[in-house]
């Protein structure tokens, strides 16, 4: 077989409001920490090298602070330009931007996913409508991307879309996929000899370029 078009989703590295605990939506994110930088430096310094092989021909990422921040140093080790896409933002939080996780998770009973169908605080979406959303546009971007190679600066919620839609997982049933920080994902599609084409889960959650680095 034969790759034709690959997806890596590359989770951002940590940021602010991971380390405190807190939901990092669109009005309190406020980037990557220290060591979320050394991990998304090393994340590309991988990239790079296996730029050299086969190119990577675009970068994307999601509009928050610490997306931006992990697309740009991508995007300058591969010299290539960093598209902005709102349709990688993560869950609309409502309420519960800012707030601490253990105080919305004890309240809603559970993380977003474990009641899709609710709201889990005033002015959020619910687990389900994110996933519609998400899976939407990677559907858009990929039928964009025939035949390219693609670096997204992702949030752990947008790799689960990712493999709810090209595993083709009903919406509503819980994603269960875990991802460190800078971790990679990739997702290849595959021609055989009969020119028929599937996407395979080529690997989750990468980390090994993190070797050595504390944290």
């Amino acid at each position: 077989m034969s790759i034709t078009t690959e997806l890596i989703l590359a989770r951002h590295g940590q940021a602010h409001c991971n380390v405190a605990g807190v939901v990092g939506g669109p009005k309190t994110c406020t980037g990557l920490t220290e060591l979320g930088v050394l991990q998304i430096k090393a994340l590309a310094e991988r990239l790079r090298e296996e730029h050299a092989q086969r190119a990577v021909t675009a970068v994307y990422a999601g509009p928050r602070q610490r997306l931006r921040e992990s697309g740009r140093i991508i995007a300058d080790v591969l010299r290539l330009p960093l598209a902005i896409e709102t349709g990688l933002d993560g869950p609309r939080h409502g309420a519960a931007d800012g707030r601490p996780w253990h105080e919305v998770k004890t309240a809603f009973r559970g993380a977003p996913d474990s009641s899709p169908g609710r709201r889990w605080a005033y002015g959020s979406e619910t687990w389900n409508t994110y996933l519609e959303r998400a899976t939407a546009f990677l559907t858009t971007l990929i039928g964009r991307h025939h035949g390219d190679r693609i670096v997204l600066a992702a949030h752990g919620e947008t790799i689960i879309a990712a493999h709810m839609l090209l595993l083709s997982l009903p919406t509503g049933q819980c994603g269960g996929f875990v991802t460190d920080h800078a971790g990679l994902t990739r997702w290849q599609r595959n021609r055989n000899r009969f020119g028929d084409e599937r996407w395979l889960l080529a690997t989750h959650n990468d980390t090994a370029h993190l070797d050595g680095i504390a944290g």
